[in-house]
């Protein structure tokens, strides 16, 4: 069995990169950091890049460059065209560097193998295999329970509301939603729940922990110890009830991902950590950071709150243009397979391109008005929130359940209940990573 941790090089530095023919080497704008993101989507950079150098390379230190890819048709394109903009050639991440010794080797290794980093024929026999779990068939089974488990939710978010005035609505809400949704559809059990909670908030750092280790270790001397305790634990649970699946299978997804097969061949254990690591990951912080978008842009426009306050019919399209406007998946990488071109600017072979979500989603080539929260946005569904192409998130219809049972009861019960400024944003360029979120009546 191939793996893609066998295959994706150490990329050194560039000593001389190669910039586009078509579009200027721009020097007074660059791309921000991780830590740069904790204040949001980095618009203003967006907008520079559509306008004036739509594929443009980005120098980046200590490793190989990238070209940068913001125009909306652009990255369709792109998405559209897996044989020529690979996946699996180089993986989905931005860097391909040594691993760090702040991250523990097995972390690295499974954030390759996995789903989303394979191509054609292997990701689709891998989807195939598991896509009974996101059809609509079953996901109409989780609306009664996830409706109920909501319910409960905005009790205790009324208590705590009550109490103190106000509330973090991502720890009382936003990250209990999407957990207990995605562990009925695994299987986990209960007692085992709060523990992917914990491990969830560890694994938002671990851009910050590879890129900027001393920056954080200044900051906090104890948590590189933490957060290597809390991966490995993730990973010893998952290989534990991976195990015990394929001993006794249950109707669960994880039953599913343990008992998959890839080239005719049960998963190795470098891709049965992957696939634990990707369902975790994926299942829970999409979901739990556009509820958090989503309260925050009804806040920040409360003319499209009140419509929708007086016509609950929008509540689906407003969904749709809260993913657009959020983009909670930042970017994504593909590896050209050859040489190639986009949008007249050529590219090499084994060069990488780095897919700006937020920047394609705000294309005033596509949606008229893009900085504008518009509940009724025509076009709202055409985001690429969940991607595109043979990648587009297998999960999206259960992400949508969620946002549309919840707001549709916060809505009914708490009109009034508003986002009061304060927030906490991961240091992440990777996930929109929603942290805490406070709100109060």
């Amino acid at each position: 069995m191939r793996h893609v941790s066998d295959t994706v090089p150490i990329e050194p530095i560039q000593k001389n990169p190669r910039f586009g023919e078509q579009y200027p080497r721009w020097t007074n704008k660059k791309w921000p950091t991780p830590k740069a993101f904790t204040k949001g989507h980095p618009y203003h950079i967006y907008k520079f890049y559509r306008e004036s150098a739509p594929v443009s390379w980005t120098p980046i230190k200590g490793m190989r460059g990238f070209w940068s890819v913001v125009r909306y048709e652009d990255i369709k394109n792109v998405e559209v065209q897996p044989d020529i903009f690979s996946s699996e050639k180089g993986s989905i991440h931005m860097g391909g560097m040594d691993v760090p010794k702040q991250i523990p080797q097995q972390l690295y290794t499974a954030s390759l193998d996995n789903l989303i980093n394979l191509d054609a024929p292997r990701h689709m026999e891998l989807r195939i295999q598991q896509k009974d779990f996101f059809i609509p068939k079953f996901v109409a089974t989780l609306t009664e329970k996830v409706g109920t488990h909501i319910d409960s939710l905005l009790d205790n978010l009324e208590a705590e509301l009550n109490k103190n005035g106000e509330a973090d609505f991502v720890k009382i809400f936003t990250e209990q939603v999407p957990l207990f949704t995605l562990c009925e559809m695994l299987g986990v059990d209960e007692e085992d729940r709060p523990n992917i909670i914990r491990w969830m908030h560890y694994l938002e750092m671990s851009q910050q922990v590879a890129v900027h280790p001393i920056r954080t270790l200044l900051s906090d001397p104890r948590f590189i110890g933490r957060f290597k305790t809390n991966v490995l634990e993730m990973f010893a649970y998952g290989k534990r009830v991976m195990e015990e699946r394929r001993e006794n299978p249950r109707h669960d997804l994880l039953s599913i991902i343990a008992n998959s097969t890839l080239e005719g061949e049960k998963l190795s254990q470098e891709y049965m950590d992957g696939s634990w690591l990707l369902i975790i990951f994926a299942g829970n912080d999409t979901t739990r950071n556009s509820l958090s978008g989503t309260m925050r842009l009804l806040t920040q426009f409360p003319e499209q709150k009140q419509r929708l306050l007086d016509d609950r019919s929008l509540i689906p399209n407003m969904l749709q243009e809260s993913l657009r406007m959020t983009s909670p998946v930042i970017h994504m990488r593909r590896t050209a397979t050859q040489d190639t071109e986009l949008n007249g600017q050529k590219i090499a072979e084994d060069e990488k391109l780095i897919l700006w979500y937020g920047a394609a989603n705000r294309d005033p080539d596509v949606f008229e008005n893009p900085d504008q929260f518009d509940i009724t946005r025509a076009n709202a569904s055409k985001h690429l929130a969940f991607g595109h192409g043979p990648h587009k998130c297998l999960g999206s219809r259960v992400a949508q359940l969620q946002l549309r049972l919840s707001f549709e009861k916060i809505l009914d019960r708490f009109p009034t209940l508003h986002w009061t400024g304060e927030q906490k944003i991961a240091p992440n360029n990777f996930v929109h990573g929603v942290q805490s979120l406070k709100v109060k009546i």
